[in-house]
């Protein structure tokens, strides 16, 4: 069950699917993006939150625009919405608990790096990009 309504949530999905990130909406949708395990995928956990909005997006958008190396793949879901699909990252997701929002990059089916939101509340959105860039450097 949703808890915000659709309208209010169109824009915020939009932020990250305009640029490329898939908005997966079901637990399949989540396992299919990890069955391969080849490659690396780019994961944000969606939310409504300040720090979603001012920071996480932001620094999503910054730092793929100027990368030079880059995840082969982006996916979101989004928290407080597509509960099951959520749910089911967040079991891709452990040992970290859940948080929202959240960036996560896995290489070859592997978590490799994570950006939890007291990371996010806790940077500016140029500091985030720096880490996103480096993972990506690193992993990508």
């Amino acid at each position: 069950m949703a808890v915000y309504p659709e309208y209010m949530v169109a824009p915020i999905r939009q932020d990250l699917t305009e640029v490329g990130f898939e908005q997966l909406m079901t637990p399949e949708e989540v396992d299919s993006t990890f069955a391969s395990n080849e490659g690396t995928v780019l994961v944000a956990v969606n939310s409504v939150c300040g720090c979603a909005a001012a920071k996480a997006r932001p620094a999503l958008k910054m730092a793929l625009a100027s990368a030079e190396k880059k995840p082969g793949k982006l996916v979101t879901v989004f928290a407080g919405m597509e509960t099951d699909a959520v749910a089911k990252m967040r079991e891709h997701l452990l040992p970290y608990p859940p948080s929202s929002p959240c960036i996560a990059l896995f290489k070859d089916g592997e978590l490799v790096h994570m950006i939890e939101r007291y990371h996010i509340e806790g940077s500016d959105a140029m500091r985030i990009v720096n880490n996103l860039q480096g993972a990506f450097e690193e992993y990508c």
